[in-house]
């Protein structure tokens, strides 16, 4: 019909629906992909496979954080013949990242026995490239890092699946289903490997442009399954070490890569490393917050190191949301959100900044909608629109927001 948008866009709510995926912009994309799957052949296709697995996927996630149960199956059954084509294609027998997102899916789907025969197969066919070996480190730690959420606390964690996957990656070896138990020293052995191969990779210095970007994946995987390791061998204090050892070696490499060569090294490769390990290292702090009583400090100190540094990552500010909805007093994060705002062109703060807000205002909302007789307000609501007009204003001033149509048609979509 000419205007509707390709694909979807999910901050948008229209009257109690969101915005999903229209039928013209779904085609679209579809018919670019099977054009694309055409003409393209070997590395290529193979990666535009990924692409289009990771697009499903995220198709999937939007049905289940819509809870629309019909629509889950459908789209469900619809992706996973899309893998299952995907994976009979003789180049991507041995994909292990296009294995890694089939059974992403299946899990997502509910289909956890399934998942973990699909994890399993793929383990088991990689080979045993152990440590040195990016995918396998990667599949692994999604495979731990899934079966970790299961858990309801780290109690006999050291008997678990996750510790049995991890376990079974350093020991380099072929790999073995899970059987029930972990044996105490294979477990001891498996500490020491991963504190040697981690020693290894921070003191190793990188070679080509090729090398480095592998080298990056791989050290952000490597310390991801080690410091998951040892959460669930000895807590959550050992884990964060690891990130804080990590995170001050990748510091000091970056720095002296630029002052030594004056090269991109440092300012094109390490900060995504440590980008990467922050995120990390949030998550897990999240995640154990969830399941037993810790205290939120060090998570609101780590969050908004890692968002000086890096604000426009979506998924820390996410976070950063998330636990800011738990505290009473908003000026700590307005005064946080006007510093990073101030000290960076990106979009990110704004758009969350205005998130944050909208969410305030729905909540007083919904307080003094509240059928419980006389309610004193404390916060007049018209404060709140002003604010949030305010920031709309500030935002579309800027360079990058007077560009952005998703700000204008947030506005547009606030005003009415």
């Amino acid at each position: 019909s000419g205007f509707n948008s390709v694909g979807h866009m999910d901050t948008m709510s229209r009257g109690r629906h969101q915005i999903g995926h229209y039928r013209e912009g779904e085609e679209f994309i579809q018919n670019v992909f099977h054009v694309l799957s055409q003409i393209f052949t070997g590395k290529e296709k193979s990666n535009l496979a990924i692409c289009w697995l990771q697009y499903e996927i995220s198709k999937v996630i939007q049905c289940l954080q819509a809870k629309k149960k019909k629509k889950l199956k459908a789209q469900g059954k619809k992706s996973k013949k899309l893998a299952k084509n995907f994976l009979k294609a003789p180049d991507n027998r041995n994909n292990l990242s296009l294995w890694k997102l089939y059974a992403y899916l299946e899990w997502l789907l509910g289909n956890t026995e399934d998942s973990r025969k699909v994890f399993d197969t793929a383990l088991c066919t990689a080979g045993t490239g152990g440590l040195r070996s990016a995918q396998l480190c990667s599949l692994s730690l999604l495979y731990a890092q899934l079966e970790v959420e299961l858990l309801e606390s780290t109690e006999g964690a050291v008997t678990s699946r996750a510790v049995h996957i991890l376990t079974k990656l350093a020991e380099n070896g072929p790999y073995v289903p899970y059987s029930g138990q972990v044996s105490p020293v294979s477990v001891l052995k498996a500490r020491k490997t991963y504190e040697h191969a981690l020693q290894d990779y921070l003191s190793k210095t990188p070679g080509s442009d090729q090398d480095q970007v592998h080298g990056t994946d791989q050290l952000v995987n490597l310390v991801g399954c080690y410091a998951l390791f040892q959460y669930l061998t000895v807590g959550i204090d050992a884990a964060v070490l690891i990130y804080q050892q990590a995170s001050e070696k990748l510091e000091v490499s970056g720095s002296q890569k630029c002052e030594n060569t004056g090269e991109n090294f440092g300012i094109l490769n390490f900060p995504t490393a440590l980008e990467a390990v922050t995120v990390l290292h949030t998550n897990l702090l999240r995640f154990h917050m969830k399941i037993s009583v810790y205290p939120l400090n060090p998570l609101r100190e780590a969050l908004t190191e890692a968002l000086k540094r890096y604000p426009s990552n979506q998924s820390l500010w996410r976070s950063y949301i998330h636990i800011q909805r738990k505290s009473h007093s908003a000026s700590k994060a307005r005064r946080f959100f006007d510093n990073v705002t101030r000290s960076t062109n990106s979009l990110e703060p704004w758009l969350f900044a205005i998130q944050a807000e909208q969410m305030r205002k729905k909540l007083t909302e919904k307080v003094q909608r509240a059928d419980v007789g006389e309610i004193h307000c404390t916060i007049p609501e018209t404060g709140l629109t002003n604010r949030i007009v305010a920031l709309f204003e500030h935002a579309v001033q800027s360079e990058n927001g007077a560009h952005c149509p998703l700000l204008w048609r947030m506005y547009l979509n606030f005003m009415v």
